[in-house]
């Protein structure tokens, strides 16, 4: 039963829930469609790591001190979360664009200079997933996301 009032985790899977939850009318708004698609995918506007790592980070400080040792590893475990998804997630989402486009030019030409090639087999293939990472921005406003919702909930549902 501990685990019910375990405010960190519960602030922490809110707050994913929220950034992947958000996704679908901000990017409605800049796309005019509905993609629900969003809810389970990686990137895109707030990024839900960020989101996570920061509402838990908050809770923790606020529920054990911001000078504690726990607040400092999830701090750093914050910093590393968000870097990653800046940086190497990001540009693997770069790598598979490209070689989806690749992938593409070669199935168009193969088609072209192959007329008995079925249809059927080179619909089967797979694209490899773009959006893997996040802008920087995104990162940040994941961080506003998980500091608000930590904020939020401690003082109206802790206290």
């Amino acid at each position: 039963m501990e685990l019910l009032s375990n405010f960190p985790l519960w602030v922490a899977l809110f707050s994913i829930l929220f950034a992947q939850g958000i996704k679908i009318p901000l990017a409605y708004i800049t796309t005019k469609k509905w993609d629900f698609t969003l809810v389970t995918s990686t990137g895109g506007m707030p990024s839900s790591h960020s989101a996570a790592v920061t509402a838990v980070s908050v809770a923790i400080g606020l529920e054990n001190g911001f000078d504690s040792n726990l607040f400092a590893i999830c701090m750093i475990f914050g910093v590393i979360v968000m870097f990653d998804a800046t940086g190497v997630r990001r540009h693997a989402g770069y790598h598979a664009t490209v070689l989806n486009q690749l992938l593409v030019d070669f199935n168009k030409f193969v088609t072209e200079a192959k007329s008995w090639q079925k249809k059927e087999e080179t619909e089967k293939r797979e694209e490899l997933k773009e959006l893997l990472g996040h802008q920087p921005i995104e990162v940040f406003f994941g961080v506003v996301v998980g500091l608000l919702i930590a904020l939020v909930g401690h003082f109206y549902v802790v206290i």
